[in-house]
């Protein structure tokens, strides 16, 4: 695939980045993780590409989230969003909200129902994010403004509704070799070094808590020799903190991804991992380093197994497309009446696109964990899927 070239500004941020991580496996002894490396790629300070100052939202930018894709998403968010904070508090903190397009469109459904909660906190990392998402909202909902905060950390305690669209696939991955011709029954963890300045891929035995997590998931699942796929620790450690964190109220994680059955299948032989550049989808990983997205399915079988051993209580696993249905996607649609037929066809196509079992309806996924909830969520209340976790 011929992938776009960038300018000479952008080849010169991105090889800083480039010599920066090639000095980290140099003090490493030449061999740094995986995770690490996708860690440095995208949020290490000022040049990864989630903390630098690269476009990587919408049409000038990398991908599209649903936000982006139309309002309808988070018009139809909206009616969980209202029950949540009406089983536990008034509040909502929404992790990662890339152009602050979400919050905006949120704030302005829950406005109009007359259920504002009374924050809204954003935790953003990214200065430059944390900036672009203040310009949206100026722009969308100034009378507003006054209930968005910004955090850089979890909070200690927080009651309300937690929401993360498209966080969790963008969490660094360790990636893992099951066997190899020299000796099938060994574990790997394949990591990077770096050879004539060139990032090169090397494997290394498993040790710790990736070998751990392998030798389960190996025990549970038969895997051929030379399986390659990712392990999500930090995914399933984040999941794991709210539960000393959430008092009262629900986590709601929208992502692409699927059950561990299906994403340990043995037919899928080389993982998930997938990197993103100006809406190019291609699978090298060192390409670019910083001004490329680089993600990976999300397994929610881990997830929900890691909130609930630490405390948080099983609400909901359901495609995209149901969790939109079952919130009155319909409804949310009958206000665009086809008055004029150009946009009320954009917006058709628009929610077509996420809700389609071809496009991110089936795809994409919708799980909720709680604590204190004690009526069944909405988005949940048919086409349940949890039984095939």
């Amino acid at each position: 695939m011929s992938l776009p070239i960038p300018d000479t500004v952008a080849l010169h941020y991105s090889q800083a980045l480039k010599n920066r991580i090639a000095r980290e496996i140099d003090t490493a002894g030449g061999w740094i993780s995986f995770e690490r490396f996708m860690e440095l790629a995208l949020y290490a300070p000022g040049m990864g590409y989630y903390s630098g100052g690269a476009h990587k939202f919408g049409a000038v930018g990398d991908f599209i989230t649903a936000p982006e894709i139309s309002t309808v998403f988070s018009q139809t968010l909206a009616t969980q969003a209202l029950q949540i904070m009406a089983l536990s508090a008034p509040q909502i903190i929404e992790v990662g909200a890339g152009t602050g397009r979400l919050a905006a469109d949120l704030l302005l459904e829950l406005e109009s129902r007359a259920s504002l909660p009374e924050r809204y906190i954003i935790l953003e990392l990214s200065g430059e994010l944390r900036q672009r998402q203040h310009d949206t909202l100026t722009a969308k909902v100034p009378h507003l403004l006054e209930r968005v905060t910004w955090f850089d950390r979890l909070p200690d305690h927080f009651n309300g509704l937690v929401l993360a669209n498209e966080l969790l696939d963008a969490m660094p991955v360790h990636l893992v070799v099951w066997g190899n011709d020299d000796n099938p029954s060994a574990i790997f963890e394949r990591g990077v070094g770096c050879i004539k300045d060139e990032f090169v891929w090397q494997d290394r035995p498993a040790t710790n808590r990736v070998l751990e997590r392998a030798i389960t998931l190996a025990t549970e699942h038969p895997l051929p020799s030379g399986y390659l796929s990712e392990i999500g620790l930090a995914t399933t450690d984040w999941t794991a903190a709210w539960a000393g964190i959430l008092g009262q109220g629900a986590l709601l994680l929208i992502d692409y991804g699927f059950p561990r059955h299906e994403f340990y299948h043995p037919q899928r032989s080389s993982g998930t991992l997938m990197c993103h550049y100006r809406h190019h989808a291609h699978g090298d990983p060192f390409f670019l380093p910083g001004l490329q997205d680089i993600t990976a399915h999300v397994d929610f079988t881990a997830i929900v197994e890691a909130g609930c051993e630490a405390g948080l209580d099983f609400l909901g696993y359901t495609s995209q497309a149901t969790f939109l249905l079952n919130c009155g996607l319909t409804e949310i649609i009958s206000r665009l009446a086809p008055k004029e037929t150009m946009p009320y066809l954009a917006q058709a196509q628009a929610v077509q696109k996420l809700i389609s079992p071809a496009e991110m309806g089936e795809l994409f996924k919708v799980i909720a964990l709680g604590k204190g909830i004690k009526e069944r969520l909405i988005g949940f209340v048919q086409g349940e899927r949890g039984a095939t976790l």
